[in-house]
């Protein structure tokens, strides 16, 4: 038996909005979870279509202390921050 927990995933559609709606939006979900963020039990995926926001929403996670991935997916985009675990 392992002892390790699995991340669950919150997730958020943010298509059609722009920012600062969907800094806002992130900011407030990684205020709400910053515990379960930083213990990596929880990680904070966006979809969005908003250029703008795969730059605000990843410097302004990164500046706290998050580590952030920005993936184009056909034509959205998915922006994932939390503490990702390694694979094991």
């Amino acid at each position: 038996m392992s002892d390790q927990k699995i991340q669950e995933t919150i997730a958020i559609d943010m298509r059609g909005q722009i920012c600062p709606a969907c800094l806002l939006v992130a900011m407030d979900t990684l205020n709400k979870h910053r515990e379960a963020l930083t213990k990596g039990l929880e990680k904070l995926c966006i979809i969005t279509d908003n250029r703008e926001a795969t730059t605000t929403i990843p410097t302004t996670a990164r500046n706290m202390g998050y580590s952030v991935t920005v993936t184009k997916i056909d034509s959205f985009y998915q922006i994932c921050v939390g503490r990702f675990t390694p694979d094991k």
